[in-house]
């Protein structure tokens, strides 16, 4: 039987590819965005297989259920070896209109908006957020 060593949650997190950098999903624990079983986690909290991940990236919640624990970054074609996607997809469509929610559509080759032209733009973008 192989011994299975205890890994921490912030390094399984940057491992499996979630954060970029360790220390990110060391803070993201910090402020009580990763959660297990409905309670926030310290970063130094080992982690169990089969166990539900809930990581809170504004403006998405994602749920993961971890299949293995490593501690050594993988590539990225590796890591459905290791974690499962459970996040259902409205909030996945969450995070596509925030990145494509703000910005609007502008002809391409007409340049920057005018005095006048921004002043419409912000008026009708203040119309959606007083609401």
């Amino acid at each position: 039987m192989t011994d299975i060593k205890p890994v921490r949650i912030d390094k399984y997190l940057w491992a499996v590819r979630i954060f970029k950098t360790r220390s990110l999903a060391a803070d993201a624990c910090r402020m009580g965005r990763i959660m297990i079983n409905d309670n926030p986690v310290k970063p130094s909290r080992s982690l169990a297989r089969n166990e539900i991940l809930i990581v809170k990236k504004p403006p998405v919640i994602y749920t993961f259920k971890v299949k293995e624990v490593i501690e050594n970054r993988i590539s990225a074609k590796l890591v459905t070896n290791y974690i499962e996607d459970l996040t259902p997809e409205n909030e996945k469509l969450k995070l596509e209109i925030h990145r494509s929610g703000s910005a609007g559509y502008r002809k391409k080759g007409s340049g920057r908006p005018t005095k006048k032209e921004r002043r419409i733009i912000d008026d009708w973008q203040d119309g959606f957020n007083d609401k």
